[in-house]
């Protein structure tokens, strides 16, 4: 392949400009290293509950969630047992570190709580004890939604069909 006529001098001129100006250290050429907190390390290297539960169970909620704006897809699964405990949670998440920190914590702070108590839980707590950096509190958000959407739907699934109250 031959070279576009004058290219030559192009690089050339560009290489001139190059030397003449001052260098900088390449530590300041790249872009600044965005490090993660020690714990949203640990959640996304050892992610606590993933999986999931079986979602047709009438005591089995499942919040599904998304952050069309970064991508993120959070599934989290309640089952909660006949006083109303909550025994067991799941997650499954698609994105960044973060939101699979925040899936993780999420699961282990439901988990042996009330359904009334796992409401509390907001994402300021979360984002509080992963130190997300303000860039990410959307992966907290998405953490208190996707169990806020768990427990919406257990609660749907507990009240009576339209048939089976008719019938009491």
């Amino acid at each position: 392949m031959m070279a576009a006529p004058g290219a030559g001098r192009l690089r050339r001129a560009a290489s001139a400009l190059l030397l003449q100006s001052p260098r900088l250290p390449a530590r300041e050429l790249s872009a600044p290293a965005r490090l993660y907190h020690k714990k949203v390390v640990d959640h996304y290297e050892n992610p606590r509950n993933v999986g999931s539960l079986d979602k047709t169970s009438k005591n089995v909620g499942t919040g599904l969630v998304g952050a069309p704006a970064c991508g993120d897809v959070m599934k989290l699964q309640i089952q909660v047992d006949e006083k109303g405990k909550i025994v067991d949670a799941r997650f499954k998440t698609f994105g960044c570190g973060s939101a699979i920190a925040s899936s993780s914590l999420a699961t282990e702070w439901v988990k042996g709580k009330t359904v009334e108590e796992a409401l509390t839980i907001k994402n300021t707590d979360i984002a509080k004890e992963l130190c997300l950096p303000p860039v990410k509190l959307h992966c907290s958000m998405l953490a208190e939604d996707a169990i806020k959407a768990a427990l919406a739907d257990y609660k749907l699934k507990q009240e009576p069909k339209k048939g089976e109250a008719e019938k009491k």
